[in-house]
């Protein structure tokens, strides 16, 4: 699983003019899923996104999460993070999972970050064509491979 994590003073999903998903403080996380995603990696990666300390504290250092914060999340699935550029200039996705193995991941994804945070999580429309704006607080953006751990 890759994800990119951006720290946001507010956020919003739309599909067809209308909105699915919006929030104020918190976070917007793409999710790219590729085939070899375990429940390990879903675990893993819904803790560390939690748990990630990017909000200020009293003394203005990033000390705090977003629960800590109070902050809501929006999960966004996006199979383009899974884009492999290495040839030519058309990206392939072949390491991006179909909808049939995704779709359960993503679902699992969510479930496993909403237990977390001790609250509901937005989402956009798997598959669907979605209008996602942002306000970028900081800028705060960060990358995240559940492959690439660091233990």
């Amino acid at each position: 699983m890759r994800v990119v994590v951006q720290k946001v003073s507010e956020a919003k999903v739309t599909v067809d003019e209308k909105t699915v998903s919006s929030i104020g403080k918190g976070l917007l996380v793409l999710l790219g899923i590729e085939d070899a995603d375990t429940e390990e990696d879903i675990d893993w990666l819904a803790k560390k996104i939690v748990q990630l300390r990017i909000f200020n504290d009293e003394n203005g250092v990033m000390n705090r999460s977003v629960q800590d914060a109070g902050g809501d999340m929006i999960v966004v699935s996006q199979f383009t993070l899974h884009a492999n550029t290495k040839k030519g200039n058309r990206p392939s996705y072949i390491r991006a999972s179909k909808p049939d193995f995704a779709v359960p991941v993503y679902e699992k994804f969510i479930a496993k970050t909403e237990a977390v945070l001790g609250k509901k999580v937005g989402t956009g429309i798997f598959g669907a064509m979605m209008d996602v704006s942002l306000v970028n607080d900081g800028p705060v953006t960060i990358i995240i491979d559940s492959k690439q751990r660091d233990f």
